[in-house]
C-alpha cells in the first residue's frame, strides 16, 4: 500500500516535470520584456529573493559612519552609477526611457525608496545584483566601502541633512 502511494507520488512529480518542460519548449511562457508578469511570477521572484537575502545579506552594522561627508560621497556615487536606472530627486518624473522599458522596471528610489530595508540587504543587492532583473553586480566596479557608502545614503534618503539634500538635488542622469 505504502509502496503504491510512493510510486504514484513519484509518477505525479515526473509527469509535472515533463508537462512543465513541454510548456516551456512550446513557447507558452512569455519572454517579452514589455509583457505583464504571470500571476505567480512576482510571488516566486520576491519569495526567493527575500529568503535568500535573509540568509546571505550582512547582518552587521554599516561600517561607514553617518556623516554629511559620507552621505555626500554616497550621493556622488549614486549619481555616477545608479541614477540612470533609479532616477534622481525628482522621483518617477526623472525615469529615463531605458528605465521605463526595463522588465521589471527599476524602482525610482526618490519615489519608492529602500529606507526601510536593512543596510546589509541594500549592500548585498548592490554588490551581487539581482537575477532576472537589470540590476547588475557592482562587486568588480565598486569597493565594499563604496557599496556601504551607497547603502548609507539610500538608508537616509528620506531624512538627509541640508548639505546632503542640496547635493542630492543636483544629481542628474
Amino acid at each position: 500500500m505504502f509502496r503504491s502511494f510512493v510510486l504514484g507520488f513519484l509518477a505525479a512529480i515526473a509527469l509535472a516535470i515533463i508537462a512543465g518542460y513541454a510548456v516551456l519548449r512550446a513557447g507558452l511562457i512569455p519572454a517579452n520584456a514589455d509583457g505583464r508578469a504571470l500571476p505567480f511570477e512576482k510571488w516566486a521572484a520576491r519569495t526567493s529573493l527575500e529568503a535568500y537575502l535573509g540568509r546571505k545579506a550582512p547582518k552587521e552594522a554599516n561600517p561607514v559612519a553617518l556623516t554629511d561627508e559620507n552621505l555626500i560621497a554616497g550621493i556622488k556615487l549614486y549619481g555616477r552609477h545608479c541614477a540612470f536606472c533609479h532616477g534622481t530627486a525628482q522621483g518617477d518624473a526623472s525615469a529615463t526611457s531605458v528605465a521605463k522599458s526595463l522588465y521589471p522596471k527599476p524602482p525610482q528610489l526618490a519615489s519608492e525608496g529602500v529606507e526601510d530595508d536593512p543596510e546589509g540587504v541594500t549592500f548585498w543587492k548592490i554588490k551581487h545584483g539581482i537575477r532576472w532583473t537589470a540590476m547588475p553586480s557592482w562587486k568588480t566596479t565598486l569597493t565594499d566601502e563604496q557599496i556601504w557608502t551607497l547603502a548609507l545614503f539610500l538608508k537616509h534618503l528620506d531624512k538627509l541633512p541640508p548639505a546632503a539634500q542640496a547635493e542630492w538635488a543636483k544629481v542628474q542622469h
